[in-house]
């Protein structure tokens, strides 16, 4: 099926309603570390003009702040980009907070230094087109810094798992391809030179699998929704399903919750 076949607009209005669904924040703000890891690893400089894509609360927009670099974070679920403000303002940070599309988005040409994204524009319905728009963005010789969900760690295998109660719209390409050096090649061919493809681990902490599920149930917005909408029968199967993914990753040997989920961090220069 050819892009042109696929309805993006409506496939995206979809996901916007799940993101600002339950309070992801709840979660998101857990993978912090993932930002600043990224940041130093893309070595963000005081003064750099960095523009965080699909930046949900601001993870990378803050890391990039609390490094003195002149922040932006764009996303298009509003409940989230208030809460990004809240808490850059109680950081007494300097970040700005756009609405706007990954695909499409609200800036000009080469105007910044760095685009960042950590676990966000993966989740761009058209692949193509947000690599296309995070090249536009990025003046020659800047960076490009990713941070994606693989497809055999945890969160892709959670993500198979949700995709077993909702599938995914027919056509569209899944978001873990992100988190591979490979799909990378194909979006940006030429226009980006890969300088560091490190795969590296994050780790859910949580008091147990089944915490675990409950927390994603109640405040991962996309989950949210679709445990709302299940029967008590199947939403008792889905909320062990999701425990079963995390125990199935869990190193911990007291009870609690030690998952490692691995994700690919990945920064690039501009050409």
């Amino acid at each position: 099926m050819t892009s042109t076949a696929i309805d993006f607009e409506s496939i995206k209005n979809k996901q916007r309603a799940g993101w600002e669904t339950g309070d992801y924040p709840r979660v998101g703000n857990t993978l912090q570390i993932i930002a600043e890891l990224l940041v130093e690893a893309a070595d963000v400089r005081a003064g750099q003009r960095a523009l965080d894509v699909a930046c949900g609360q601001g993870n990378a927009a803050i890391a990039a702040a609390r490094r003195f670099a002149e922040a932006t974070g764009v996303d298009y679920a509003a409940n989230l980009l208030t809460q990004g403000r809240e808490r850059a303002e109680v950081e007494h940070l300097q970040v700005t907070f756009i609405e706007g599309d990954a695909e499409d988005l609200p800036v000009p040409d080469a105007a910044f230094d760095l685009a960042l994204s950590t676990v966000g524009v993966m989740f761009a319905p058209d692949h193509q087109r947000a690599a296309d728009e995070l090249v536009r963005v990025t003046t020659a010789g800047g960076k490009i810094a990713l941070a994606s969900w693989t497809p055999t760690g945890m969160i892709g295998q959670l993500f198979k798992t949700v995709g077993k109660w909702a599938p995914p719209p027919a056509g569209v390409r899944a978001p873990t391809l992100w988190g591979t050096p490979e799909h990378l090649s194909e979006l940006f061919g030429d226009r980006v030179e890969w300088v560091n493809l490190t795969k590296r681990e994050y780790v859910f902490r949580y008091h147990s699998p089944a915490h675990y599920s409950e927390w994603f149930r109640q405040f991962y917005g996309p989950i949210t929704r679709l445990a709302g909408s299940l029967p008590d029968g199947d939403l008792a199967q889905f909320s062990e399903d999701l425990a079963d993914v995390a125990d199935k990753f869990n190193q911990a040997d007291d009870g609690t919750l030690a998952a490692r989920a691995e994700y690919l961090e990945a920064v690039g220069i501009r050409r």
